[in-house]
Order: C-alpha cells, then structure tokens, then sequence
C-alpha cells in the first residue's frame, strides 16, 4: 500500500486534530483512507475532512495530496 504525500514538500508524515486541539499522527493511503500510524489509536472524535503536514505549514483535505 502507497501513501500519499504533502503537495507541498513531498513527505508523507501527517495529523488530524479534535476538538481539544490533541493531535494524531496518520498517514493516508493512496485509496485516500487516513490511517494512523499507530493501529492501536482510537480516531474517534478527530476530525479526518483536514490533514496537516509534519514538515511545512501545508494543510487541507486528504483528496489535495499527491503520489510520489
């Protein structure tokens, strides 16, 4: 399974907020499911309509990210 990447600066290291700001560390893969990182995490609550790149200010939809 691909993931996709920041339009912006080319990684694939992404997050999602909730409601109290906690972030969670996700990938998305190139099926444009948002996938945490960690399988154990509960995504319940956060809001996965808006990613946020780990390496830039870059953040949008999941459907904005690129292929390699």
């Amino acid at each position: 399974m691909g993931k996709l990447l920041c339009p912006q600066c080319k990684i694939a290291g992404l997050y999602v907020k909730n409601g109290r700001e906690e972030r969670l560390l996700v990938y998305v893969s190139d099926e444009g499911r948002v996938i945490p990182r960690n399988p154990e995490e509960d995504m319940e609550g956060f809001d996965l309509t808006i990613v946020y790149c780990l390496g830039c200010s870059w953040s949008g939809s999941p459907k904005r990210l690129v292929r390699r």
